[in-house]
């Protein structure tokens, strides 16, 4: 998914070009609303694959799971019944899928990428409104608030998905060392 995110980045970025550019020759009012749709497209793909790189550089899938800001909120689960997390959680993508495999990894390494998952999506929801500042000298304010709004709420969905998801997993993760130490000789 990484290759076809950049890819697509990518496209648009040649495509808000290419408006951009006959918009600048031609004048034509349809080609800068296109523009700039395409640049936010490849703004907001770019700037998550960027933000994930930085976050991985940074914190290499290492969190400290006792950190309060990883800690369930006692709300939480109230906002999850209220969203059906669980019914929709099934259908979310997974950038990285090798990451979250039980098969490659301990459930306490999962339980750090999630918690590294979850600092990417918040920092791309606040990410996700930047664009809203080429509004101003380009207009379109609409367009760029249009597409801000589905960049956050989608990665505010996948946060939400690791918030909820992470708790299992760190039960999982001490019931995995409870058994190791006991399998260990004393």
């Amino acid at each position: 998914m990484p290759k076809l995110v950049r890819n697509a980045a990518l496209f648009f970025l040649a495509l808000s070009a290419g408006h951009a550019l006959l918009f600048s020759q031609t004048g034509w009012s349809p080609l800068l609303p296109l523009a700039v749709t395409f640049g936010t497209a490849a703004y907001h793909l770019g700037v998550r694959l960027l933000t994930g790189k930085a976050f991985d550089r940074w914190m290499n899938n290492r969190a400290d799971l006792t950190r309060r800001w990883y800690q369930p909120r006692p709300w939480e689960d109230k906002l999850y019944r209220l969203l059906r997390v669980k019914s929709w959680k099934d259908r979310m993508p997974t950038f990285y899928p090798d990451e979250f495999s039980p098969e490659k990894h301990g459930w306490e390494e999962i339980a750090q990428v999630m918690c590294q998952s979850e600092l990417v999506h918040e920092t791309n929801i606040v990410t996700s409104f930047l664009p809203l500042l080429a509004a101003i000298p380009l207009g379109a304010f609409w367009v760029f608030f249009v597409t801000s709004l589905a960049g956050a709420v989608f990665d505010l969905s996948l946060a939400i998905l690791q918030r909820y998801n992470r708790p299992r997993v760190v039960r999982l993760a001490a019931r995995q060392r409870r058994m190791a130490a006991r399998k260990e000789p004393v």
